[in-house]
């Protein structure tokens, strides 16, 4: 919900394209309907942007607080402070979430990555305050290689962890993977971002030229996103159909269900500009569970 977005330290892009709020809160509703009520959010995304059309959005709907789990982050977005990690930046951004949010507390509130440097144990210190203050729920620890999520777990002590997992990149979430041992000896669970594959997965992109994004969208400068690697993706993509069905919406299922089916994977979080593919992402809530044979097709197919 954030739109086009660029870094403040180098200009490059960091966003989506952009969106029309009416769509999105079509989708919202269509997502409530259907029993959605985990959203998931940071102060990054549109620099507010999308906390606040999130608010706008739920109180245009009249759905009740206690309905839904609000996430938000912390973390990339430094404003004018030295580090994102600051304990007073971290507690002025929390502020900022809460009123952009409308809302008195944080259901999950995650450290956007493992980049503390020196204030690990300061911006630790700080969340379990703001845990201790009602502002916040539960801690969340997002981060990007198993070496960063063993270095700050036993310090951050996190609920629960975030990182991408989808067909593509699964070390997260393999059954021998690094981090399923963290998981189990501190009682974490995990939210997977990026279940599509940002599209990837989804057969949505011409194989013979770059695809189009517009200003601000960080797949302008993504190699994933280069018509080479399209096209050298596409065959396991078609085996993708040959198994579980040709639509987009079978492809976003199997591609959400495979996550889902991982021990310790309590919720993925496809994203969504408009109601057609909120209804899309929610066809994996309706299909059966992937059986064990269905699991192994997929490993050996991305293999």
């Amino acid at each position: 919900m954030g739109g086009a977005n660029w870094s403040c330290d180098n200009g490059q892009p960091i966003g989506w394209g952009d969106v029309n709020e009416d769509e999105i809160l079509r989708g919202i509703d269509a997502a409530i309907d259907a029993g959605v009520n985990h959203w998931d959010n940071a102060d990054v995304y549109g620099n507010g942007r999308a906390e606040r059309m999130l608010a706008r959005c739920v109180r245009k709907l009249g759905v009740p607080r206690g309905d839904l789990v609000i996430a938000t982050k912390v973390g990339w977005f430094k404003g004018t402070a030295d580090s994102a990690f600051e304990p007073f930046h971290i507690r002025r951004q929390c502020e900022q979430s809460l009123l952009n949010l409308k809302t008195d507390h944080i259901d999950i509130y995650y450290f956007h990555n493992a980049m503390f440097g020196e204030h690990l144990e300061a911006a630790a210190e700080t969340m379990r305050d703001l845990v201790k203050e009602g502002k916040v729920r539960a801690i969340g620890q997002s981060a990007y290689s198993d070496a960063d999520f063993e270095a700050v777990v036993p310090v951050v002590k996190p609920d629960v962890l975030q990182s991408r997992a989808n067909l593509l990149h699964d070390e997260f979430i393999r059954p021998d993977g690094r981090l399923q041992k963290l998981m189990s000896d501190h009682g974490m669970s995990f939210v997977a971002f990026g279940p599509l594959g940002q599209g990837l997965l989804l057969d949505k992109f011409p194989t013979d030229r770059s695809a189009k994004f517009e200003p601000g969208d960080h797949r302008l400068t993504d190699p994933d996103f280069d018509f080479e690697a399209i096209r050298d993706l596409r065959p396991r993509v078609m085996k993708l159909k040959e198994r579980f069905g040709s639509t987009t919406e079978d492809l976003a299922s199997v591609a959400c269900r495979y996550v889902l089916a991982h021990e310790n994977v309590c919720s993925t979080i496809p994203g969504f500009r408009n109601e057609k593919q909120a209804k899309c992402n929610l066809q994996a809530g309706t299909d059966e569970p992937l059986t064990e044979d269905d699991l192994e097709y997929c490993r050996m197919l991305f293999e």
